[in-house]
């Protein structure tokens, strides 16, 4: 009986580490959600084409290398995956005069994201590539755990910071955070607000270019799976508000804990489903998100 105790404790800790671990780049993805939603009113919805560009950097670049080279190409490419996605803010935004006035940003994003995935299965096939990277194993509550797995936590913990400190404590942070109060007034006080939303984009892209870079090796790096990423991100940024970042902590983790537990007691193939299932239970009772607010309009 105790040993079992011990198994059901051991294996309950693997599903939560697992969990929180994918979870995290759930609350990272949607992070870079936030970001891009904050300084223009639109979802980027190419965010999980490229979190996988930045894991398909790593297979390129860094597969079985040490720190000495894995930690400049992590610069490199992540900057290179902020320039690209900067360019895409631009063909973006470029038809609308106001970001928020019509609805052809979510083909055109969703068209980014297709034409990624196509791109990459032409080069790389469609099955999936896998990526040693240079942290090793640890042991963490008696549970054999990846290092990509901790690399994950601490990313998701170390962007939440590094954006808290952006957007409070630099020109152009504040400056993002008055355009999600108020474009015209933003405009109106002289900031350049494309200017402001392109980098908004950038740092999307550095975001989740770095994060895909860094957990390649717990992730299967292929060219649909970015589809997966995108969608339980957009579930975690929901459930914690929209435009949040401290309820994507919350969002994110508990999705990943949700589809793990699913994932482990029904199967692999329902874990959509159950993000789905609890995107749905938390709207009919909290519409705004755990952590959102209710925006008022003029009318």
């Amino acid at each position: 009986m105790l040993g079992d105790l011990f198994n059901n404790f051991d294996m309950i800790m693997t599903i939560l580490l697992r969990g929180a671990a994918v979870g995290s780049l759930f609350a990272i993805i949607a992070m870079s959600f936030n970001v891009v939603h904050n300084a223009t009113g639109i979802l980027n919805f190419a965010q999980g084409a490229i979190f996988m560009l930045g894991a398909f950097g790593a297979y390129l670049f860094a597969n079985r290398v040490g720190f000495s080279i894995w930690i400049p190409m992590l610069v490199v490419v992540s900057l290179g995956i902020g320039l690209f996605t900067a360019a895409q803010g631009w063909l973006t935004l470029k038809p609308l005069r106001s970001s928020v006035e019509q609805n052809s940003w979510i083909i055109s994003t969703m068209s980014v994201s297709v034409i990624i995935a196509a791109i990459l299965t032409l080069n790389f096939g469609v099955f999936g590539n896998m990526v040693r990277g240079p942290v090793p194993r640890v042991e963490l509550f008696g549970v054999r755990t990846p290092g990509a797995f901790l690399l994950a936590i601490t990313a998701m913990f170390a962007w939440y910071f590094a954006l808290r400190w952006f957007l409070k404590r630099t020109f152009h942070g504040l400056a993002i955070s008055a355009l999600s109060q108020d474009f015209d007034a933003a405009r109106a006080a002289g900031l350049n607000v494309r200017h402001l939303q392109l980098l908004a984009f950038g740092i999307s892209g550095v975001i989740a270019g770095s994060v895909g870079f860094m957990v390649a090796p717990m992730i299967s790096v292929s060219p649909d799976a970015g589809l997966r990423y995108v969608l339980n991100g957009f579930v975690a940024a929901v459930v914690g508000g929209i435009g949040n970042n401290t309820g994507t902590l919350i969002g994110g983790p508990l999705v990943g804990i949700v589809a793990a537990f699913t994932a482990f007691y029904i199967g692999g193939a329902y874990q959509d489903l159950a993000s789905l299932m609890l995107l749905v239970m938390i709207l009919m009772f909290l519409p705004q998100g755990l952590f959102g607010r209710a925006a008022a309009r003029r009318v």
